[in-house]
This record gives structure tokens, sequence and C-alpha cells, in this order.
């Protein structure tokens, strides 16, 4: 027996329950509540595994305890454990086998629906993964993402890396940026002249496609004329389609409404692209699905996302349960089942 299997014989099934217990309560004291036992033996359970693992797996932060990076990867390899009992115990029961490897993801609540599509669409319909899709503000991700409680935050905003934070930001994607609006019945759009009397739906002066498309009026010395500001990219969707505005956003965002001539391409704006960055915190141990991920999503960076990539994405993946307009925040896909595909190419 080799010096691992010696460490494994001595893994104790009652320490690992004892320490699941506590790192979910983030409270010693409820912990042991919770499992009826001593808190003075609790605790003696966990500095016994830590000593066997050769790790701290918690630090006290106030009254609380939380979790380290080891402790991180404990509470993965516990839950994954104690969740392989119940199924020992299910299959041989019940005849029932489950397991699933999860992926929490984070999108900021402007994020385009058709990105966030095609960068999860390489693992839906494997029906060993579980995706877990979190919607909101980018600081509320970012707590999250620290937390531990999310593997990667996809944002269309940078964040900054410094000394002070363990963020690391990549830009992983583009799209084109136009101006759409109703059919002007074949009369071309000049840009950047008709802007100035064309009443203009814009993205919040806090994003960076804004900030883009205010250097350039003010390189082209037009002062455009503005009708509404929004934070949200499916609201510029439903404006862009149900009122005369013109909005600014990607192509794809409306492309059902292209298609279907309900609104027409103007112009696509030059040099003028939204920008999609990962947002992962520096550790030693990343989640194994995300190095994939990551990488298919790097390769799009040289070339914008285009109307043509979001044909095939629409091929790949037709509708996917939760991820829509109206965000619900927590929504969990899971394989096959939650994914729809076309029987037919267009």
């Amino acid at each position: 027996m080799d010096q691992a299997e010696i460490h494994l014989s001595r893994l104790n099934y009652h320490h690992l329950q004892y320490f699941r217990a506590v790192a979910h309560e983030g409270n010693l004291t409820r912990a042991a509540q919770h499992l009826r036992v001593a808190q003075s033996a609790l605790s003696t359970q966990i500095r016994q595994l830590e000593a066997q693992l050769g790790q701290a797996l918690f630090e006290r932060q106030g009254r609380r305890l939380v979790l380290t990076e080891a402790g991180r990867i404990a509470l993965a390899y516990a839950d994954t454990i104690a969740a392989a009992g119940r199924e020992l115990v299910a299959t041989l029961q019940e005849g029932r086998r489950h397991h699933r490897q999860v992926l929490r993801i984070g999108a900021v609540a402007t994020l385009s629906r058709n990105f966030q599509r095609r960068f999860v669409a390489p693992i839906l319909g494997n029906a060993d993964v579980e995706l877990v899709l979190h919607s909101g503000s980018l600081g509320e991700l970012l707590s999250r993402l620290g937390a531990h409680n999310l593997d990667i935050v996809l944002s269309n905003r940078r964040v900054q890396e410094d000394a002070g934070t363990a963020w690391r930001c990549r830009r992983i994607a583009r799209q084109q940026v136009s101006l759409i609006g109703p059919p002007r019945g074949g009369r071309p759009f000049r840009f950047p002249d008709d802007l100035v009397d064309t009443p203009l739906v814009l993205p919040s002066r806090d994003s960076d496609m804004r900030s883009g498309f205010d250097v350039l009026c003010e390189q082209f010395g037009v002062i455009p004329s503005i009708a509404a500001e929004v934070d949200d990219m499916a609201m510029l969707r439903l404006l862009a389609r149900d009122s005369n505005y013109v909005s600014l956003v990607p192509a794809v965002v409306v492309l059902d409404e292209l298609r279907s001539g309900l609104l027409e391409e103007y112009v696509a704006v030059p040099n003028l692209f939204e920008e999609f960055y990962a947002i992962t915190v520096r550790r030693q141990y990343q989640h194994p699905l995300l190095r994939s991920l990551l990488e298919r999503a790097e390769a799009l960076v040289p070339d914008a996302i285009s109307l043509a990539d979001a044909e095939v994405a629409e091929h790949d993946v037709q509708h996917v349960v939760g991820v829509d307009d109206a965000d619900q925040p927590g929504e969990r896909l899971s394989g096959g089942q939650q994914v729809r595909r076309r029987d037919r190419r267009r």
C-alpha cells in the first residue's frame, strides 16, 4: 500500500460530515446544535481533519468561520463524497444512479444573452454537468466570486487588477455595435451626420460601449439627439422594437427582428464593439470545466461575433431554460433535459 492509500485509509467519514456542517453553517455553535454534538467535540474533529490534510480549512472573520482556499477545495470533495454515499444507498436500495459536476457562473444583468448562450453551449447536453447561472450587479457577483460561491463572472466591463485584489480579468470576445431602428424605406443613413436629428436610445454612461460612442461623436464633432438612456440590453432591444427610436446595440441582440424586417441595421458603427470579459479569482485550483470554456471563448477575440456566428449558435442551441430577456437568478440547467435542439438546419 503506497503513502496515498495509507492517508486515504485514515480518512474519516465523520470528520468530513462534521467539516461540511461547519462549512455550510459558518458557525461552530449552530453546526454542533444541528449535529447534536458538543461544540468542543466538533472543534476537535475539525482540528484532526486539518492535521490529517496538512492544511488550515477555516479562518475566523469576526464571529464567522470562513473557508480558506484549501477549505473550499476540501468542501467540494466532501460534498462529492457525501453525494456518492447517497448515490450508493440509492443505487443498491432503489436501483438509481445520479452524479453531476456543478459549474456556477455569474453574469452581469446587462450582458448579452446571445453571448451567455454561446459561452455555455459546449457543456449543455452533458448529463454529467449541472450549470447554475446567477444574474446580478457586477459588485454583487464579484463579492460572491471572492467568497468562492461562483466559479467565474462574465461581464461587459473590465475590472482592474492590482496588488489589492485577487481578480484575474481577461477579454474573451467582442461583437460589433450598430445603429438599428425601424425600416427607412430604402433611404440611406448618413453616419455621423444623421445622429444630430435622429432620436437615439443609448446605453447608460457607465458602460464601455457608451463611452466609446461618446468618443466617436466628439471626434466627428456632432452632438447626438438622445431620447433615452438604458442600462439593460434587453430593454434596448424592446425600445428598438416597439418605438420609432434608433438603438445603439449589437445586431445579434435583435437578430429575430432583423430577420422579420421589423427592424433594420442602419450602420455598423466604425471601431465600436461590445467587449466581454471573464473574471476569475487567482487561485491554485480552478474548476476543471473552465479551462476549455475560456480557451474556446478566447479564440473569438481576433474577430467580432457576427450575425453568421449567431446563426451557428442558434443551430447548436435553440433555447436554454432560464436564460432569456427576463433573467431568473439561480436557474439550474442540467444536461439535455434543459436544452431543445433543432431537428433541421436552416
